[in-house]
């Protein structure tokens, strides 16, 4: 249970200057996690501040206790404030990504672009009070305490030799927990020697990259060109140009990756999101699974599954993984930036048999091995079950601001079509009405004006199309999603009018 402070000496009658007399009927619980929310976002509760206890702050309120037990349940599931036995309940150190006091930042992650190679337009290294950049995941929701727990049981478990060089391929726990919890999560099929750890999906793009430029030279599964979906990841795009590759657009549509296009560009690689496509959120379909598989057998091609978000779904069954169909044209890669942190830099990659040993002596000449430490924290984190733990909480928590968003997307802009909403940490919405990228890209740019950042379609193709806004909703409470939503849609309906 969420208890306050461990003793009477933060009293509650002056908190925050409430009154339930200002909350709507049957409204006490939104009334009290709206109020203690907002003031740690604008610094009134400063990081490690204690809320009252429940039993004082009910006396003083002259409400029940099981309000205050519930409101301060809200914002524990949130990631705004953490409650430790004996030591009552705090305000979490870290501030929302999209508060002013925030410092430095980046605006994105590998599918928000943010290799700083020179090429990405400005406006995606801008700053708003309110950033819905897609893949910015929930920084405040980290499980600082489990991270803190695991780590010190690792540091008294662990011999001198996991902290030295070590195996170029990751620590051997790890990748033994990893493949029992891909298996049962994602229903991939390898074994711990088939695991190249790597520091986040970013250098397994760049690590591939490198392989397949090789392999163009000599003759073998090489390409010097790669399929990429069209729209789809800038920052992926960019990962793979920056190594040597050239991507070739293949469009998407409703059902996904158009299979028949792939097949008819005479293409040996490609780079696809199957499970939750970026921007759009479509599922590769069945029938497009199985010509694709047929595509990569046929040509000895290979397929670069970016598994990026797939903990996160809502209204549909999980999505195998492609690379339990077809282990040898199948290279997976994942990582916890979008269940974790992108910080901890911590990802895997799977290839097929043929690659592994080139791809592992690249490993290791560019970094001889990936940080000791958070892999065997992570592999701690498997095994205790704590990792599945949190992913539940914070699916819990992401489907509450999908839902907050989605909700105040169709009260204040009905005559946009919303999609991507049935998993993930982001939505697109399209404006058939609109002409392209000259129009998405401006109407951005207004947003941006109003506050607010998004990525405007047209960032994420090669080749024209509808105008769209793509919109990251993982970093921010309800309540700044709803303002969110209602400051876009005041700017669209006045583009329009």
């Amino acid at each position: 249970m969420i208890e306050g402070a461990g003793d009477d000496r933060v009293k509650g009658a002056d908190f925050l200057q409430l009154s339930p007399a200002t909350a709507a009927a049957r409204g006490l619980t939104s009334w009290l996690a709206d109020a203690v929310r907002a003031a740690i976002i604008d610094g009134r509760l400063p990081a490690g501040a204690p809320l009252p206890a429940t039993r004082v702050l009910a006396e003083d309120l002259g409400i029940s206790r099981g309000v205050i037990v519930e409101a301060y349940q809200r914002l524990a599931d949130e990631g705004l404030v953490s409650a430790r036995p004996g030591a009552g309940t705090r305000v979490i150190g870290l501030r929302l990504s999209g508060s002013r006091e925030a410092g430095p930042r980046s605006s994105g992650s590998r599918e928000a672009g943010t290799r700083e190679t020179g090429r990405l337009p400005q406006p995606w290294r801008a700053r708003a009070e309110i950033d819905l950049s897609p893949g910015v995941p929930d920084l405040a929701g980290f499980p600082r305490a489990t991270w803190l727990r695991a780590e010190r049981t690792v540091l008294e478990r662990a011999s001198v030799a996991d902290l030295g060089y070590g195996d170029p391929r990751g620590s051997q726990w790890l990748r033994t927990e990893l493949v029992g919890w891909l298996a049962r999560t994602r229903g991939l099929r390898a074994e711990p020697d088939d695991v190249i750890i790597v520091t986040g999906v970013a250098q397994a793009f760049a690590l591939l990259a490198q392989a397949l430029a090789r392999g163009s030279a000599t003759g073998d599964i090489g390409a010097g060109d790669i399929g990429v979906e069209d729209p789809g990841s800038r920052g992926s795009r960019d990962e793979l140009a920056y190594w040597g590759l050239r991507p070739v657009p293949i469009g998407v549509d409703d059902h996904g990756l158009k299979t028949d296009e792939l097949a008819r560009t005479g293409l040996r690689a490609v780079l696809l999101t199957p499970a939750h496509q970026f921007p759009t959120g479509v599922v590769l379909a069945p029938r497009r699974r199985r010509d694709l598989l047929d595509w990569a057998a046929r040509t000895d091609a290979l397929i670069i599954e970016d598994d990026y978000d797939a903990e996160y779904r809502y209204d549909r069954a999980p999505v195998p993984a492609l690379q339990a169909s077809a282990p040898a044209q199948v290279a997976h890669v994942g990582s916890t930036s979008k269940t974790l942190a992108p910080g901890l830099r911590l990802g895997w990659l799977i290839p097929p048999d043929r690659m592994r040993a080139g791809l592992i002596e690249a490993k290791h000449a560019s970094d001889l091995g990936s940080p000791a430490l958070p892999q065997l924290v992570l592999a701690q984190l498997i095994a205790s079950g704590e990792l599945d733990r949190h992913i539940r909480a914070a699916r819990k928590r992401q489907r509450q601001r999908r839902d907050a968003m989605l909700h105040a997307l169709h009260e204040h802009l009905p005559q946009a079509r919303v999609q991507g909403i049935a998993a993930g940490l982001h939505l697109l919405i399209t404006f058939p009405e609109l002409a392209g990228s000259a129009d998405d890209t401006e109407l951005a740019e207004r947003i941006r004006q109003a506050d607010v950042l998004v990525h405007p379609l047209s960032w994420h193709r090669q080749r024209p199309g509808p105008a769209g806004l793509v919109l990251g909703y993982a970093a921010h409470p309800p309540d700044q999603l709803r303002q969110a939503a209602i400051r876009i849609a005041n700017v669209v309906t006045a583009a329009r009018s």
